[in-house]
């Protein structure tokens, strides 16, 4: 007998309690692509029409979303690929409890519509005593592009040459300011600029300045830059991109702008990002005088860009909960990630050539180039890179000499035998 004969019917394998309960949490057709695929393997021969239930359940996702958790060994404490700051448990509790029918946008006390987002804007005003008022929008780059389009479209924008930054996957700010309608008026060079090159250029359509802190790179020797205190005694609005998103000064960061020291220095609006220094979600964070903050709220542009309640939600835990992940990993004991490491190196050193190394971590997201946070990886073989990447869990560390180096500043600690574990597990030649 044709053994494709025997390959059960759809519905019969369906009928199987486990996938009933699969088809649940997951939905029916990611339930039903596994059926399909496992009764083409048995018709293929490559397993037994009996098993067809098996394998579909063995090959069922853990979630209904394709994104899959990593942990980041890379030592990069906002990895931009990995998608920046891990959130506080605070965070991640606020953002499932925002999940159903909230009063994002609903005054219980007497059933009318109120200020959306009141939490979270009360705490982001909290955190920077200098503001007027806040608004939150969906990303820096938002934030930025709302402050130039409401206070310069059809108008100029005055920007250093220097400050013609790139900010990450091909976007540039130049091609970014022109977009809003606004025109670019370029002063200075790209290593000098002086206040006399500002008050040249500022005429009847001057917009706004605006002032970008070039966060992911240097430049060093023969440099001038205007404060922003200077730029604040033109007369026109000063719009200063922080970018990093740190709210007050911090000395292990002593050259990152913050926002507060910003505003106070005269600045008119700050833009920063949510998902980098401060530790929260993805968000674009407009600080400042309480009439131009008010007019980015009233511009059309607004909705488009709001804010969803789960950002919200998240973003008001990160900045009225504990310290975050992101500022522990900032401040991680080197003695004590020399201790972890050790102990993860030792623990595979039946399995594997592991040593324990020197390693600098960064800060990433595009923060603080020049600042080196001294610690401890683990070093393995080049190959373990692409197998831990394949593993269960996913874990990503860095190539370096030759080296697989797994630095273990943003793994919590209770992660480090997950380490081990995906080490023991991965495979030779797992990596072809």
């Amino acid at each position: 007998m044709d053994h494709r004969r025997r390959v059960p019917r759809t519905d019969r394998v369906l009928a199987d309690e486990r996938l009933q309960a699969a088809g649940r949490r997951l939905g029916a057709a990611l339930v039903k692509q596994a059926v399909i695929t496992a009764q083409q393997r048995a018709r293929e021969g490559a397993i037994p029409p009996d098993a067809v239930a098996d394998e579909a359940v063995a090959a069922l996702p853990d979630s209904a979303a394709s994104i899959r958790p990593v942990i980041n060994a890379t030592g990069v404490v906002l990895h931009t690929n990995l998608g920046r700051a891990t959130l506080s448990e605070a965070a991640v509790q606020a953002l499932v409890r925002a999940a159903g029918p909230t009063d994002v946008e609903f005054d219980l006390a007497d059933g009318r519509r109120a200020r959306r987002g009141r939490g979270a804007l009360a705490a982001l005003q909290a955190a920077v005593p200098a503001a007027g008022a806040v608004a939150v929008v969906n990303n820096g780059a938002a934030a930025l592009v709302l402050a130039t389009t409401a206070l310069a479209a059809g108008r100029e924008v005055i920007i250093s040459r220097g400050e013609m930054v790139e900010i990450g996957d091909g976007f540039r700010l130049p091609e970014l300011i022109r977009s809003t309608g606004a025109r670019l008026r370029e002063v200075g060079t790209t290593n000098r600029t002086k206040i006399t090159d500002y008050t040249e250029a500022i005429g009847p359509d001057t917009g706004c300045i605006l002032k970008v802190h070039p966060s992911n790179f240097r430049v060093q020797g023969f440099t001038s830059a205007v404060p922003v205190a200077d730029l604040a005694r033109l007369g026109v609005p000063v719009v200063v991109d922080i970018g990093s998103g740190l709210l007050s000064p911090d000395p292990l960061l002593p050259d990152e702008p913050d926002a507060d020291t910003t505003l106070r220095a005269g600045a008119s609006v700050v833009t920063a990002s949510g998902d980098k220094l401060l530790g929260g979600p993805q968000a674009g964070l407009l600080l400042g005088e309480t009439m131009i903050i008010g007019q980015l709220r009233r511009h059309p542009l607004a909705r488009a860009l709001r804010v969803d309640k789960l950002t919200l939600a998240a973003l008001e835990a990160t900045l009225a909960g504990p310290k975050t992940p992101t500022w522990q990993a900032l401040r991680a004991d080197p003695e004590v990630l020399h201790t972890r490491a050790s102990a993860v190196a030792a623990a595979v050193g039946d399995r594997v050539e592991a040593s324990v190394v020197p390693s600098d971590g960064a800060v990433g997201g595009g923060g603080a180039p020049g600042v080196a946070l001294p610690g401890w990886a683990v070093a393995l073989p080049a190959a373990y890179a692409v197998r831990l990447r394949r593993a269960d869990p996913l874990v990503v560390g860095r190539v370096e000499r030759d080296r697989c180096l797994l630095d273990l500043r943003c793994v919590p600690p209770e992660s480090d035998q997950l380490i081990v574990d995906a080490i023991r597990a991965a495979r030779p030649g797992e990596e072809s």
